[in-house]
């Protein structure tokens, strides 16, 4: 895959066509359901609200009721009350001014009423006043003063009387006609000048209590914000079957978008962004995962795999269950995404897969009236996922995820009973029996299916899972079975080497059981030439003596690629034959060198190393370092913890040197850890012992 297309293109290929898939899947499920209808027709089936929406026309007729029923709020004021009746006292007391002035000049009556008249233009207001007649105005300069003077108190008491009350635009005229019976009334008002009482009372009378606009706008727009707004709900029944569309069920139709004629993006953008939120959780998640770049594109290669199979499983489930009367998504193997990608994968990406999973089947799953996820289904595919997904930490064979799959199904058959209490529904006996048979069977389907999917994996995409692992680690397995009686002295220093291994690289984080493994097979190229080996030659005579150092030299460097073919021919796991491969990187093989040299032929360097390929993996590189050290310490007559301290140092720091952890993303740091730690290994493996009397 990547001779063909560089890590980042082939990455974001993966990504975006898993997304296009997951869009083909899932685009008809949230497309709103659309209906070819009339108005005035007969409805032919009953339509629900697919959504919650707030209807404009309801609420905006509601808040125009609740603004009409607002009172008009009126500002009441006193001081109109005494203008008016300082006018009426202003009238008499310019009356009595100006007879008393005539008085004095003997003014005719004639120049009297036009004094009089000029005198209480001043009184007009906004081009108001009293329209007096000469007549009016004689009548008055004719009156005694002392009845002037109880006309004038009689006229401001009845205004002040009349105008201490609220009078309103509506309420003049009335009264107007209230004064008028009043001085009509008032027996010490003379018939002379009642006319003109009258006429100064009349006009006397005007509005006191005025309407407060701005205060009575406020209280309207109070009544408006009152009223909360009017919502089709989802799931409302919007028309029933057979009944006529009319004007107003059409309206909430169109405004639901549920025609034929309209169409609505928003729940197709929802999607691709909801999609491309899930497709960026996956490449973060590849991002951060330190391992070399084939075996991430291995990884995300087969992790979107396993999620479109399950999303294609949950599509079509969903296509089938109108047909039954019971929520059959529970049938669905909720486990069954994440304990796949936790045994071909790593954790990591099994908890995002379980995530990713259980929202995707919030989607899939939703019903028509439901919200935007079917979130009990979610949570009963999130729940059982991760019940998977810590059980399955402790399996080492596949039988045991038969007993994972058992602990899935005790979670479901919880989450179940949760979900049935909560809904508060009255169930019959066949459906509480199904509900707890689906949760039984979600997670026996887990188990199985994985165990079933497990090796289809393992072998078209070249994974190797931990259970395999462990079931390679087996005495019995024929291999090791052939390394064992062929060659006993390679066994044993592989099992010597794979202890060094596994400690080494758990203590910086690496696949120790990996390490181990491969630990067992490494040399299994030696048992084609067994006797050439020296572990396997016990008390024989080193066939090498007798040879020149060109055959040793093939021989020695052959072990490799002979066991490499080997385990090919077995077909095992691409890790384990690149251990066998690369376990020598492309070291030199220092014995046969110097021995060539010494005998004086001409020398190469390169026709002494090994083919390689260089260490590709951390686990590959401590295998190489453990390997030699194992040999050089087991060759040591007398180890102490001083002499077996230098030699593990010398051999890093020349495999350091020597360029052989280039290609491996193996750091100083590590090497560090892993030189302790070989030490300590070795220092317990080769402890002094006391010697026993005989």
């Amino acid at each position: 895959m990547q001779s063909l297309v560089g890590y980042r293109t082939f990455t974001v290929l993966t990504i975006v066509i898993t997304g296009l898939l997951l869009f083909l899947i899932l685009v008809n499920g949230v497309r709103p359901e659309k209906y070819d209808i009339k108005e005035f027709h007969l409805s032919k089936d009953t339509i629900r609200s697919i959504k919650t929406v707030e209807d404009p026309v309801k609420t905006e007729e509601e808040r125009q009721r609740a603004a009409s029923e607002v009172t008009s709020v009126y500002q009441f004021s006193e001081e109109i009350g005494e203008n008016r009746a300082a006018i009426v006292t202003s009238v008499i007391d310019y009356v009595l001014e100006e007879k008393a002035e005539s008085v004095k000049s003997a003014t005719p009556i004639e120049q009297q009423v036009s004094n009089l008249k000029e005198n209480l233009n001043v009184l007009e207001t906004d081009g108001e006043g009293i329209r007096f007649t000469d007549d009016a105005l004689v009548s008055l300069l004719l009156l005694e003063n002392e009845s002037l003077i109880t006309l004038r108190d009689s006229l401001t008491a009845s205004v002040r009387d009349i105008m201490s009350k609220p009078i309103r635009t509506e309420q003049v005229a009335n009264a107007k006609n209230e004064i008028e019976r009043s001085i009509r009334e008032n027996l010490q008002i003379p018939e002379s000048v009642l006319p003109t009482a009258v006429l100064i009372g009349r006009y006397s009378i005007t509005v006191n209590e005025t309407l407060n606009e701005e205060l009575t706008q406020a209280r309207i727009e109070q009544a408006r914000a009152s009223i909360e707004p009017t919502r089709i709900l989802q799931g409302q029944v919007i028309v029933q079957e057979g009944q006529i569309i009319d004007r107003e069920v059409y309206r909430q139709l169109k405004l639901l978008g549920m025609l034929t004629n309209q169409s609505s993006l928003e729940p197709i953008l929802g999607l691709i962004l909801f999609i491309s939120l899930c497709m960026w959780l996956v490449h973060m998640q590849m991002a951060k995962w330190r391992t070399n770049k084939e075996e991430r594109q291995r990884a995300l290669l087969v992790g979107m795999l396993i999620f479109i199979l399950s999303v294609i499983g949950m599509k079509l489930i969903s296509l089938v269950s109108d047909n039954f009367d019971v929520t059959i998504a529970f049938l669905f193997p909720t486990a069954l995404a994440p304990m796949l990608v936790r045994s071909l994968i790593n954790e990591r990406f099994a908890v995002l897969m379980a995530f990713l999973t259980a929202a995707v089947a919030g989607l899939v799953f939703q019903e028509g009236y439901s919200a935007v996820l079917q979130m009990e289904i979610a949570l009963y595919i999130l729940f059982g996922g991760f019940a998977g997904l810590y059980v399955i930490q402790g399996a080492e064979k596949r039988s045991h995820l038969l007993q994972t799959s058992l602990n899935v199904a005790v979670v479901n058959f919880i989450f179940m009973a949760f979900y049935l209490l909560m809904t508060q529904s009255d169930y019959g006996v066949s459906e509480l029996l199904f509900y707890g048979i689906a949760a039984l069977t979600s997670g026996l389907l887990s188990g199985a299916l994985t165990i079933g999917l497990l090796p289809f994996f393992e072998s078209a995409f070249g994974l190797i899972s931990t259970m395999k692992l462990i079931e390679l680690s087996n005495p019995n397995h024929p291999l090791l079975k052939k390394i064992l009686t062929e060659t006993p002295g390679t066994y044993h220093h592989s099992v010597m080497v794979a202890n060094l291994a596994d400690a080494a690289c758990e203590s910086i984080g690496a696949d120790g059981l990996l390490a181990r493994v491969g630990c067992y097979y490494h040399d299994i190229g030696k048992t084609k030439r067994p006797g050439f080996f020296i572990e396997n030659q016990m008390s024989h005579a080193n066939p090498h003596d007798a040879l020149p150092p060109e055959t040793s030299r093939d021989i020695i460097l052959s072990h490799g690629s002979d066991g490499a073919k080997l385990l090919q021919k077995h077909k095992m796991p691409k890790e384990i034959i690149d251990i066998a491969e690369q376990h020598h990187g492309t070291s030199l093989l220092k014995y046969f060198y110097f021995k060539a040299k010494e005998e004086g032929q001409p020398v190469n360097e390169e026709d002494y190393r090994y083919a390689g390929p260089k260490p590709q993996k951390k686990e590959t590189a401590i295998i190489s370092i453990a390997d030699s050290v194992e040999a050089a310490v087991r060759s040591m007559k007398h180890p102490t913890a001083e002499k077996i301290q230098e030699i593990v140092h010398s051999i890093i720091k020349d495999r350091l040197h020597d360029g052989q952890f280039d290609e491996c993303d193996l750091t100083l740091k590590e090497l560090k850890t892993v030189e302790r730690v070989l030490c300590e290994t070795l220092n317990g493996i080769f402890h002094s012992r006391i010697e026993y009397p005989q």
